[in-house]
């Protein structure tokens, strides 16, 4: 049938998976690159974002397997500061500083990328058995 998927494998799983650490390592990327950003209003300054995950079944297979779903970002509001002298105050002399946290964003960063390190050795470890099991034959 069109835009159905073949079955899942060992193969697109780890694939998807690694896909979505990606997303991750990127979103953490993207608010350490943000990070003490200003703008002239709380509303305007940049706030983090999150890789959503969402489980995938796959019916023939009885695989479940995890597809970054979406990005959302937080609801932390921006950090308000006293600097006249900055070309983005408000009449008040405030900016808004972005709401990130650089060393949780060092750990997101870290953390997915040991989790896609792991899959590429699952993939690694899944191709060497396969590889074994074929010279066995």
């Amino acid at each position: 049938m069109p835009g159905e998927r073949s079955p899942m494998t060992l193969f697109s799983l780890t694939t998807r998976a690694m896909q979505a650490q990606m997303v991750r390592m990127n979103a953490a990327t993207s608010n350490l690159a943000n990070a003490g950003s200003v703008s002239t209003t709380a509303e305007g300054a940049y706030r983090p974002i999150r890789a959503v995950f969402s489980v995938e079944l796959d019916r023939a297979s009885g695989i479940a397997g995890v597809t970054a779903g979406s990005l959302v970002r937080a609801e932390t509001a921006a950090t308000k500061r006293y600097d006249p002298s900055h070309p983005l105050a408000d009449a008040e002399g405030n900016v808004f500083e972005a709401p990130v946290d650089e060393t949780a964003e060092m750990v997101e960063i870290m953390e997915s990328a040991r989790q896609y390190q792991n899959l590429v050795q699952a993939l690694q470890t899944a191709k060497q058995l396969m590889l074994e099991t074929l010279r066995s034959q």
